[in-house]
């Protein structure tokens, strides 16, 4: 992508793909992937829709950029808050911090978590990529858990860990209280690293 800025305008084409990423994520976050037009996003930047077309052809392009952006954003965010962590306990913490950033930071859903509610009306690339990232959780959280839980047990609480992680943000914002946020988070971490019971 050109660095140079378009004439008449301040913002290089990278920044400028950047701001229109960012509108857009803002945008899905809060009113889901079929609420946001090219026209909106054109005009959020001050640009012609015609000129959004210049970075994506179709919307479907448009998602896949942002879900692949959140995602390395996501597990950026994750390295750097478990570089200090030896324990499954502490790796885990880590990882709920990540998603408490995200709803302190924002007051929005997920970005996955919105288009993954939107799934079944995805283009399928799109929803594929959300799914995607899901399993990316997924993996990180068994691998994250003490070596002594079986795999099995392992898979079944990373997927109760995230769908309820999902949930409690949907909820705390539905209900503007974040203290059901922070409840979720403890029940979570009294259980990930037990024995299930048999």
């Amino acid at each position: 992508m050109s660095k140079q800025a378009l004439p008449g305008d301040d913002l290089t084409m990278s920044d400028r793909l950047e701001k229109l990423l960012d509108i857009a994520e803002d945008s899905v976050r809060l009113r889901g992937y079929h609420a946001v037009s090219f026209r909106e996003l054109a005009d959020a930047l001050g640009i012609k829709s015609s000129s959004v077309h210049y970075y994506f052809r179709q919307k479907e392009d448009l998602g896949l950029a942002l879900v692949k952006r959140y995602e390395d954003r996501f597990f950026a965010a994750i390295e750097t808050a478990t570089a200090d962590a030896t324990t499954p306990t502490e790796r885990i913490a880590a990882f709920m911090s990540v998603y408490r950033l995200a709803l302190n930071s924002s007051s929005s859903l997920c970005l996955c978590g919105m288009l993954g509610a939107e799934s079944a009306g995805l283009p399928t690339a799109l929803a594929a990529a959300v799914a995607q990232f899901f399993k990316r959780n997924t993996a990180w959280l068994e691998a994250a858990m003490p070596e002594d839980l079986s795999a099995d047990a392992r898979e079944r609480k990373a997927r109760h860990a995230l769908a309820a992680l999902q949930g409690a943000m949907m909820i705390a914002i539905s209900l503007g209280d974040h203290a059901v946020f922070e409840n979720t988070v403890q029940d979570l971490q009294s259980t990930l690293t037990t024995q299930p019971r048999q």
